[in-house]
Parts: C-alpha cells; structure tokens; sequence
C-alpha cells in the first residue's frame, strides 16, 4: 500500500459547477485533512511532552466510506458530495483527505461537512501516528 497522487480541487471544483445540480449550489466547501506533527493526544487530550509525529499510516474501508458519502447526499440542501481517501504510509505535510460538499445555503453545507468529515475519521479510516 502506498501513498495516492491527491487529485486537484480545482479540478473537482471545475467539474462540480458543470453538474446538471450546480444551478441549485449557493455554496462549496473543501476540507483537505493533511498529517502535522502534533500528536492527535497532544491536540485532543492535551497531553504535554510527546514526541512530534513523523508520519501516519492510514487507510480506510471502502465500504463504509462510500455508504457515509451516500448518507451524506440525503441530507437537507446537499447536492453534491466527493470524496478523496488517501493510504499508506504518509509523512508529515502530506495530504490525508479531501472532502467537497456543495449544497443551498452554508448551514446545510457546513453541517453536511462537519457529519461526513466526523464520520469519516470516526468509522471509515484507521490511522496510526509513527515517531522517530
């Protein structure tokens, strides 16, 4: 498993507004999850003193992300949804995912990315932070 070429979002971006729903999109929203040094229990539990992350290995299950893309597209105002899920072994700065939703207005929107991004990290991928 080795890591993927990360498409272009101004590609996805290009395609997205040619798309016979584009006309009913008063907003796009990107996410681009890249890996960082800062270990996720040094952000998240604020722990002290942890060694910097040197990388990542990720994957994730295809299954299950493409049923959470599909959940997503049901949601209020959504009208477009892509996904992009990187795997292997990543080093810091590299791309982990990208995400665009497009949908009516930003509440939808905003909350359309928030639960796909969630449910992403949270059932759909396995990653685990390597140090030096």
């Amino acid at each position: 498993m080795f890591k993927q070429q990360t498409p272009s979002m101004d590609a996805w971006m290009q395609e997205a507004k040619k798309d016979k729903k584009a006309a009913a999109c008063g907003m796009f929203l990107c996410h681009n999850g890249v890996v960082r040094e800062t270990p996720k229990a040094e952000v998240r539990e604020h722990k002290k003193g942890l060694k910097p992350v040197t990388g990542l290995l990720f994957d994730y299950d295809a299954e299950k992300t493409k049923k959470a893309v599909e959940e997503t597209k049901k949601m209020p105002g959504i009208h477009h949804v892509r996904v992009w899920l990187n795997q292997g072994k990543l080093t810091v700065g590299d791309d982990i995912m990208l995400v665009l939703i497009g949908g009516d207005i930003r509440p939808n929107v905003i909350a359309a990315l928030e639960t796909l991004v969630g449910n992403l990290k949270n059932n759909c991928v396995t990653e685990k932070e390597l140090y030096d």
